[in-house]
């Protein structure tokens, strides 16, 4: 009933890309999946419809399923009632940002799981989209944990000193870099203090411990030559772009070609 393909890809040790839509609009999803993406990043954390409206979200993850793409959907907080509210709406990849220990982050994964490490998860079952609306079918949740993928973002401080126990939550499906947010946390309260050499070790000690740990990384390189770099260093899950950057860059490019002669 449902086929992962991030998480197969990056179990296949595959990299994907993909690009943020932060129109939050079913078409712009549906061109995303066209043009040939792996996965549209919805950021919920800083926009879009409420992580609690399903209603809102099953447009999104209908707009997916037309062109066979994945949404990766960052929610606002490690809250499990909205882990479970994204996922029964059909969502299968879950970004948790606001993570700075271990223990913060276990119950966010448990709650995308009906079995978790070993025991009962805590996912529950419910009617909705993510069950094809069959409430509880053996088919559904027999089958349901192994196309849900839940990551962490890395983006502070904290989180970098607890990188090892962090990536040893269990069932933890990846880590996306957060370098703006890293910044943020190292200005000691100067948002525009700037800490480049900091901020590159954190990546790469970052990536060093993902690859160690056995757990895919991810970050945001809108360089094609840099995002192929970072595929080589080892990152798995690269985001490339977002559909408002895009409109902007070529658009902008344009007006400014075509309006040259008017001074």
């Amino acid at each position: 009933m449902t086929h992962n393909a991030i998480r197969r890809a990056v179990e296949n040790d595959e990299a994907v890309f993909g690009a943020s839509a932060a129109t939050f609009s079913p078409t712009m999803i549906e061109i995303f999946g066209d043009l040939g993406l792996d996965f549209v990043w919805l950021d919920l954390e800083h926009g879009g419809p409420s992580p609690y409206d399903s209603t809102a979200l099953e447009e999104l993850t209908r707009a997916a399923d037309v062109v066979d793409i994945e949404l990766l959907v960052r929610i606002p907080m490690p809250e499990p009632s909205i882990v479970r509210k994204v996922v029964d709406a059909g969502v299968r990849t879950v970004l948790i940002p606001r993570i700075e220990t271990a223990d913060e982050l276990r119950p966010a994964v448990e709650a995308a799981y009906f079995s978790y490490d070993g025991e009962v998860g805590d996912r529950g079952v419910g009617i909705g989209r993510g069950s094809r609306w069959a409430g509880y079918a053996d088919s559904h949740v027999g089958d349901a944990d192994e196309d849900v993928l839940v990551g962490t973002m890395i983006e502070n401080e904290r989180a970098l000193d607890n990188l090892e126990s962090i990536l040893s939550v269990p069932q933890l499906g990846f880590a996306f870099l957060g370098p703006a947010d890293m910044e943020m946390s190292m200005s000691g309260g100067d948002p525009l203090a700037k800490h480049p050499d900091a901020i590159a070790e954190g990546i790469d000690d970052t990536l060093d411990a993902c690859l160690d740990a056995g757990v895919p990384a991810g970050r945001i390189l809108n360089d094609p030559a840099a995002a192929a770099n970072a595929v080589d260093d080892g990152f798995q899950i690269v985001r490339i772009g977002d559909d408002i950057g895009a409109v902007r860059q070529v658009l902008g490019e344009r007006l400014a070609t075509v309006t040259a002669g008017d001074d």
